[in-house]
């Protein structure tokens, strides 16, 4: 993950509208008024207070959050210090212990309520995600409908959170399996979905009967606190504490003490590999429980036999959408030898048409990278490659004559096992590499740390299926003929080996929300002991 793409100001008393030596406003350039109307529609300011626990309020630092488009400042938010966090986990353990006794189907109304909610902001929350992350207005609304998505999703399962019956081995007694809340459930999110990935823990956790403390990027701080404005509303209009959806924006130390705090039952953090061994161990050392969605560095094999029309159109969506700043993006291919020259040719002429430029603009295809530190990181990657033998087949430049933090996506051509092809950069490069056997791209596929999502593009059921069995991709998510990016929210999310082996959205991913409680009930009126101990 790439450095945050905000500033911090000097530290204001509560309340204070004046930021960064000025009084506080819109611009009113055009930008500038965009910016204006989109936060308006979501009941923001060009200052806003950054902590919610059932109140607003923030005592930390003043964070402006900037467009990587144009580098002009959005808004500030003031950051959670450790007190407003100690205040807001207390009362969210408060909130959770009332929301436990709640039946879960009403729960699962609360969110369905939540979900209209979201739906009535999707323009202009889909805009602001656009405006401060950077990515394509299609992929900003898009991504507030994955929240949309996964709380239809929470609603059924508010009625299916089944148990087992389990047989006894003992007379007169029955044996069942049930499952309890957790308590609090910490989410830190990150930078590139500022929206999706808390909403798929927050529906979940929700019906699960617990409550949420978020903190989102720093850089992604107006996103978070517009989010929680309008889960705040609905909880509100049920009379239920608004800290069950708390808020502690903040840096790295918020973050720390949410992995350190026994009163966070479960830390779901996204980010890094680097930062996620870091918070793992803090939690694991307190038995606490997480979920780790960590860096993808995934890959997509295509095979002689494959439909080279749907293999570039997947490949191009899947290396480019988000300006390769996915978890999911691809930045490794493999190509048959047979079909390698035809296939780099296509995809050439289809990265020549990409259109570059300010991801609110109708057929911009690739917008900018979230930071200035991002486009050092693409820079030293193309310094990398060409330092490992490695060649530039299209791209390779930062954009330096463009506002923002534009980069050309890039093609290189380079040896499988070079370091920087093991190496997750997060940007909008794809590595190139030919193979003539299926088994060795598949080693390939599997040699680096990570392991979140693969994809194999073939007409043979017999590769098929062998790339989904034992000896074929170990990845998380393994698709045949799709991209390695876009997941449905009904299967559970994540990856093994250094992605953390974490899971989220569907599938049984909701049991990890959850205590799971073996439970043996004796209405006989004996002792019967299992195994057929006597103690007597």
């Amino acid at each position: 993950m790439a450095t945050i793409a905000s500033r911090t100001v000097r530290p204001l008393r509560m309340g204070s509208r004046d930021f960064n030596g000025g009084r506080a406003g819109f611009s009113t350039t055009p930008a500038g008024r965009t910016t204006s109307v989109t936060l308006k529609a979501l009941g923001l300011d060009s200052y806003n207070l950054g902590v919610y626990n059932g109140k607003w309020g923030g005592n930390g630092d003043v964070v402006e959050t900037v467009n990587p488009a144009t580098g002009e400042v959005l808004g500030a938010v003031q950051q959670a210090n450790a007190k407003d966090l100690d205040d807001t986990l207390a009362q969210a353990q408060t909130a959770a212990r009332m929301w436990r006794e709640v039946p879960a189907p009403k729960r699962g109304e609360v969110v369905r309520q939540m979900r209209n909610a979201l739906f009535e902001k999707i323009e202009p929350l889909g805009k602001l995600v656009a405006l401060e992350m950077g990515k394509i207005l299609p992929e900003g609304i898009g991504e507030v409908q994955e929240y949309i998505d996964i709380a239809d999703y929470a609603v059924g399962l508010s009625r299916m959170l089944n148990g087992k019956v389990i047989p006894s081995e003992r007379p007169g007694h029955s044996m069942m399996e049930v499952w309890n809340p957790l308590g609090v459930v910490g989410v830190v999110s990150a930078f590139n979905f500022p929206v999706a990935v808390y909403g798929w823990n927050s529906a979940i956790s929700l019906v699960c009967g617990n409550a949420v403390v978020w903190k989102g990027a720093p850089s992604t701080s107006l996103t978070s606190v517009a989010v929680t404005k309008i889960l705040a509303q609905v909880l509100e209009s049920n009379g239920l504490p608004g800290a069950l959806c708390s808020l502690a924006a903040g840096g790295a130390d918020i973050g720390q003490a949410i992995a350190h705090d026994k009163r966070v039952d479960l830390v779901s953090f996204t980010g890094s590999t680097a930062v996620g061994r870091k918070v793992a161990l803090s939690v694991q050392e307190r038995f606490g429980k997480s979920i780790m969605e960590l860096g993808g560095n995934n890959a997509i094999i295509v095979h002689s036999d494959a439909d080279i029309d749907l293999a570039v159109r997947s490949v191009l969506f899947a290396a480019v959408g988000t300006a390769g700043q996915r978890c999911t993006t691809t930045r490794r291919l493999f190509l048959h030898e047979e079909i390698h020259d035809t296939f780099i040719d296509r995809l050439v002429k289809a990265y020549g048409q990409i259109k570059i430029g300010n991801p609110l603009e109708q057929g911009i295809l690739c917008g900018p990278l979230h930071t200035k530190a991002a486009v050092q990181a693409f820079e030293q990657g193309i310094e990398d490659v060409k330092a490992q033998g490695g060649t530039i087949l299209y791209g390779g430049n930062a954009l330096r004559n463009l506002p923002g933090n534009f980069v050309e996506p890039t093609i290189t051509s380079i040896a499988h096992d070079a370091p920087v092809v093991h190496r997750e950069i997060f940007a909008p490069i794809l590595h190139t590499i030919k193979f003539s056997n299926i088994n060795d791209a598949v080693d390939w596929n599997n040699e680096v740390g990570q392991g979140l999502s693969s994809s194999l593009f073939t007409t043979s059921p017999e590769r098929m299926f062998s790339w989904i069995g034992p000896s074929g991709s170990d990845c998380g998510i393994v698709n045949v003929n799709i991209p390695t990016n876009g997941a449905e929210i009904g299967g559970a999310f994540g990856g093994e080996k250094e992605t953390g082996g974490g899971r989220e959205s569907g599938s049984d991913a909701w049991q990890q929300y959850m205590r799971r409680q073996t439970c043996t009930i004796n209405y006989s009126g004996m002792l019967p002991l299992a195994q057929g101990i006597k103690f007597e």
